[in-house]
């Protein structure tokens, strides 16, 4: 898991970027869709998407005042989170186009990209990132970077789409994320964006491989709960 391809593929309506091609294709979908981002996330997900990410901060359990850094941290949502929760938050994410469109969240920001952090080693006390994993180029690297720049006892939350393991629940998951939501997408902002949304998911390792591989980089107390029946996925962890 995660070796980046010796070649590029590109895209096209059947088919997922790879290499550095997705690198350009995810930074410039992400750039595009900045604007309405927020409408959109709140419209699809029906507004759960604000109650799981409630639910990553709290999973952190860091003390006050902890540096946690919000990672593909989009336009500030999570940022907002930690900061209301009495943590101090630093956004990063590789498209300006999100850390321009965050006016709401007063966390500093760095346009980065996250498989390469410019962070000292164990500087951060903690880490969320929201919804990103399947958009990075190299998943493996990304837990390795992640593991240095979070100190030893730190811990990190990171949120994702799901299907369901439900058999029924995933038929129905699967009428909507790939019928309904590419629509919303459509109307709401740029239709091509939402139609990769769903197909991205194939992304992601099997959660068991990506457990084992966030154990390999130096984490424990590795963990996957599924929120909402299995539309989404909450892995935590703690740092060696």
């Amino acid at each position: 898991m995660g070796v980046r391809p010796a070649r590029d593929t590109q895209s096209d309506d059947d088919s997922l970027p790879t290499g550095e091609a997705k690198h350009r294709a995810v930074q410039q979908m992400f750039d595009t869709i900045a604007p309405r981002y927020d409408l959109v996330n709140r419209v699809m997900t029906f507004g759960l998407d604000t109650r799981w990410r409630r639910r990553a901060v709290r999973s952190l359990s860091l003390p006050p005042h902890s540096l946690v850094l919000d990672l593909a941290s989009g336009t500030g949502d999570l940022c907002i989170v930690l900061a209301r929760s009495g943590q101090r938050p630093i956004s990063v994410d590789f498209s300006f186009g999100m850390l321009s469109a965050d006016h709401r969240s007063s966390a500093p920001r760095v346009q980065a990209d996250v498989c390469s952090m410019p962070f000292p080693a164990a500087s951060a006390d903690g880490v969320t990132c929201g919804f990103a994993l399947r958009n990075f180029v190299d998943l493996g690297l990304f837990f390795d970077d992640l593991a240095r720049v979070v100190r030893p006892g730190g811990r990190i939350a990171l949120l994702d789409a799901c299907e369901p393991e439900n058999r029924i629940l995933r038929w129905g998951h699967g009428l909507y994320f790939r019928g309904v939501v590419p629509r919303i997408g459509g109307l709401l902002s740029d239709r091509r964006a939402y139609r990769y949304l769903p197909k991205s998911l194939a992304y992601l390792p099997p959660p068991a491989e990506m457990l084992a591989r966030l154990e390999a980089a130096g984490f424990t107390a590795v963990t996957r709960v599924l929120l909402t029946g299995g539309a989404a996925q909450l892995i935590t962890a703690t740092r060696l």
